[in-house]
């Protein structure tokens, strides 16, 4: 019988030979960012991911190896070559914070990268902000959110989206994002896929990178109206696979999709059990036919909301998740560890703001993409024109552009306009918010034009 000890022995050599082969790998994928940087690519290539993928389940076949821990493994080291390559990518974040900082030293911008309303919020927020001392609401509370709270947007979801819920249905969060973050983290595991539909809002990657979880990417183009094919979706659905994100108005195109296609994809993702992250929190904006997650009365289905557009509260951050009761309560567990809660005087402000009337809002935020998009059309730029949301995202058509260094290049001129590959692979692409009044919207689109008039 063999000696115990030799087989640990010899794990160990294994386990030590892997670590050397993963540094190699590791600076390979180094080199390969370098030429993709130079070579103005992006940092994923599904085509290729995919091809290896394939050799991996044939590997395993000839083995008689286990195909899920063999592909688990794999999408870790994939994961691993993402974060090596990803590291001085652009955002629209990345311009903020730059734009900020110019600001400072007393320079002017217009900003016109990010989704910050410019109006304030609704009247009844300031009252609710002078009531909460008096009211009491300074303590410790639920980690799900105050019951009255809770309450109130029971109320209001069944109004808003003609939805049938429960307390027990909705988690209160620090803005949308952080509800983003605890669906991610809880559902999934550490090898799992989920599948995020491009051009989007880079904040899925990022939540399901930091959580060793493998995004697959559906790409769309300009050319096809920004909507996914069924049959790509299909093809990336595997044995991994336990997530597709949503996030219909887009940010950053505005699409919303045919009631057909989202019916079809809904159908795909009940009978391969995956979980639906459903980002609604541009619903407020929708310029046309448009279908909450929430009629489709699927028990896998997360919604998630914010105070922050509808109600141009960016700055109060909250927001809220909607999901069967299961799935509520392993987002709590997380979110209790991280916060205790969410403030309830800022969950008493937001549980006024309900009573408010937003229509103002939707309509004011309607004629400024219509005017972006006027103005978009008169310079030369191609985009589709937005369903919703609060954006245009547009493409220049000028070879070898590069919208990252073009938003640096803008800054110093005033404007600050976000890079398209913050939202995927969209190098030639810029996103323009319509979050300025009317008269600064147009002092920027003159700005850009004199921008690519300079560049042509």
């Amino acid at each position: 019988m063999a000696n115990i000890d030799e087989f640990r022995n010899r794990m160990d050599e294994v386990t030590l030979e892997m670590i050397k082969l993963l540094k190699t790998r590791t600076e390979i994928a180094e080199k390969i960012g370098e030429l993709k940087k130079s070579m103005g690519r992006g940092v994923t290539d599904e085509k290729r991911e995919n091809s290896l993928r394939e050799k991996v389940i044939t590997l395993c076949k000839d083995l008689e190896f286990n195909e899920s821990i063999a592909t688990k493994f794999l999408n870790f080291l994939l994961n691993e070559s993402v974060k090596v390559q990803s590291t001085n990518k652009q955002t629209h974040l990345s311009i903020f914070l730059k734009a900020k900082s110019l600001e400072q030293q007393g320079k002017k911008i217009i900003h016109m990268e990010v989704g910050d309303p410019d109006f304030l919020p609704p009247a009844i927020v300031k009252n609710a902000l002078e009531e909460v001392f008096d009211k009491g609401f300074l303590k410790y509370g639920q980690v799900k959110g105050m019951p009255i709270f809770r309450d109130a947007l029971v109320k209001y979801i069944s109004e808003k989206f003609n939805a049938s819920v429960s307390p027990e249905n909705i988690i209160v969060s620090p803005g949308a994002r952080f509800s983003i973050y605890t669906a991610i983290s809880t559902l999934l595991n550490p090898g799992d896929e989920i599948i995020v539909i491009e051009p989007s809002w880079p904040a899925y990657k990022d939540c399901a990178l930091n959580a060793g979880i493998k995004v697959r990417i559906i790409n769309t183009t300009l050319e096809e109206k920004w909507e996914p094919s069924i049959k790509q979706i299909k093809n990336t659905i595997n044995s991994n696979t336990k997530m597709i994100v949503l996030n219909y108005p887009n940010n950053p195109t505005g699409k919303i999709l045919p009631a057909k296609l989202q019916d079809e994809i809904f159908d795909i993702a009940k009978k391969n059990n995956l979980y639906v992250l459903s980002d609604e929190v541009y619903s407020q904006y929708a310029k046309k036919e448009w279908k909450s997650v929430l009629s489709y009365n699927y028990e896998k289905s997360i919604v998630i909301q914010s105070f922050s557009k509808s109600h141009a509260m960016t700055g109060f951050r909250i927001g809220y998740a909607i999901a069967d009761e299961k799935i509520i309560e392993k987002m709590a567990k997380l979110e209790a560890l991280c916060l205790t809660n969410v403030s309830e005087p800022i969950q008493y402000i937001a549980m006024k703001a309900l009573e408010a009337d937003t229509s103002n809002n939707t309509n004011t935020v309607q004629n400024r993409l219509n005017l972006l998009g006027g103005k978009a059309t008169e310079i030369g730029l191609d985009f589709i024109a937005p369903d919703g949301a609060m954006y245009l995202f547009a493409r220049i058509n000028k070879k070898g552009f590069d919208g990252v260094k073009f938003a640096d290049d803008s800054l110093k001129k005033g404007l600050a306009v976000a890079p398209g590959e913050g939202f995927g692979d969209y190098k030639n692409f810029i996103r323009l918010s319509a979050c300025q009044e009317e008269k600064t919207l147009i002092e920027g689109m003159n700005i850009l034009s004199n921008i690519m008039s300079e560049n042509r």
